[in-house]
């Protein structure tokens, strides 16, 4: 799943675009492959929640 982040991202989606994403990454983190295009998709989606939290003000979790 591919979220358009921009400014103009509408945060009535976070509630759904978030738990989507911490599943994904989860998944991610969970294979038992470790590689360099995984760490690359690591850093994405963690970026792509950190950019959602921080637009719509809601806090960070461990994630």
């Amino acid at each position: 799943m591919t979220i358009d982040l921009n400014s103009q991202y509408d945060c009535a989606n976070a509630s759904s675009d978030l738990p989507d994403l911490m599943a994904q990454l989860d998944a991610v983190r969970s294979s038992s492959v470790s590689s360099v295009e995984q760490q690359d998709e690591i850093n994405r989606l963690e970026n792509q929640i950190r950019f959602i939290q921080n637009k719509c003000d809601i806090p960070h979790s461990n994630h």
